[in-house]
């Protein structure tokens, strides 16, 4: 269908025919699709036998353009002061619960005297004790901040409550936590801990978790794929998943070579299409490393040694 021809029909509803323009009418698009609009519920529903098979078609080909998209980072995103990427070492703080690359945390604890000691990003009160440290915590779940309802789920798990583990992720999920995802799909419907094993649920929090940039859950999503014999699926997830860091996709794509499961031109392309990032992760990396250095070469001169990541919260 041309493009002229889909603006036409989505000025009419697509069961009674009735123009917005026209009629003075409120068209609302199909949720799934947006390849049609309807002038209400009933509509939809008396046009749905028509529509079904276009529309769920439609539906995944979007998903698949979601699925497949090159994610511009991690899941654990920037760091909210020097703004580069966050990498393997960083710290989340109580009060504030952001996450803080190893550079700025350092060069804010050097900096900081011991008579006043605060938080990198938002300038609070480092906590003294745990009271202080639960305190914070506390005030992030009452917020519902994600990165607190992670932890607390973490927390629930370690000690057996699969219960309240399970609801504190689901709710970090629903606002977009990532790592909650990945703990869903791989904690409780693959595992089965606390509820039944189900993989649809399972591949669909996977997927979630790939979208917002999780490089595990891309490299599960891949396996999941190649036991399934669509390496060329798999293929896909792994170089995603090899571009931002995960060494174990790479020996996979590696393997599927060596086995004749991929190409020469697509392993190439594969090559080429993760050197980028990576030689953009060791720049990144390099003037994070070049402002840690910074802050010990000015930390001699200040002669302060403040121990304060012991407050932090992982």
């Amino acid at each position: 269908m041309s493009s002229d021809l889909v603006a036409a029909a989505m000025m009419c509803c697509a069961s009674c025919g009735v123009a917005e323009e026209v009629d003075d009418v409120k068209l609302k698009k199909c949720d799934a699709c947006d390849l049609v609009r309807y002038c209400g519920y009933k509509c939809q529903q008396d046009h749905w036998p028509q529509h079904e098979a276009s529309c769920k078609e439609r539906a995944t080909e979007l998903r698949e353009e979601v699925l497949f998209r090159q994610p511009e980072s991690t899941h654990l995103g920037d760091c909210p002061i020097c703004f580069l990427p966050i990498s393997v070492e960083f710290f989340v703080v109580s009060c504030c619960s952001k996450m803080i690359c190893d550079g700025c945390s350092y060069a804010n604890a050097i900096r900081e005297t011991k008579e006043r000691q605060a938080c990198p990003f938002c300038r609070h009160p480092v906590p003294t004790s745990k009271e202080e440290l639960d305190k914070n915590h506390n005030k992030r779940l009452a917020a519902n901040d994600p990165i607190a309802l992670l932890q607390m789920g973490t927390s629930c798990h370690q000690e057996g409550d699969y219960e309240s583990s399970f609801d504190y992720w689901t709710k970090a999920a629903e606002l977009g936590d990532a790592t909650s995802h990945l703990k869903l799909a791989g904690c409780f419907y693959r595992g089965g801990e606390g509820v039944e094993k189900d993989q649809k649920r399972e591949l669909y929090h996977l997927e979630e978790a790939a979208i917002a940039g999780h490089p595990d859950a891309r490299y599960m999503l891949g396996n999941h794929e190649g036991t399934k014999g669509r390496f060329d699926r798999a293929a896909k997830h792994w170089i995603i998943a090899a571009s931002h860091g995960l060494d174990a996709s790479i020996e996979m794509l590696k393997k599927c070579y060596v086995n004749g499961l991929v190409s020469k031109e697509d392993f190439a392309a594969a090559l080429v299409h993760i050197k980028l990032p990576l030689m953009q992760q060791k720049v990144h990396r390099g003037r994070e490393y070049q402002h840690s250095t910074i802050a010990k070469v000015t930390s001699t001169e200040q002669k302060v040694a403040i121990d304060w990541r012991k407050f932090l919260l992982f």
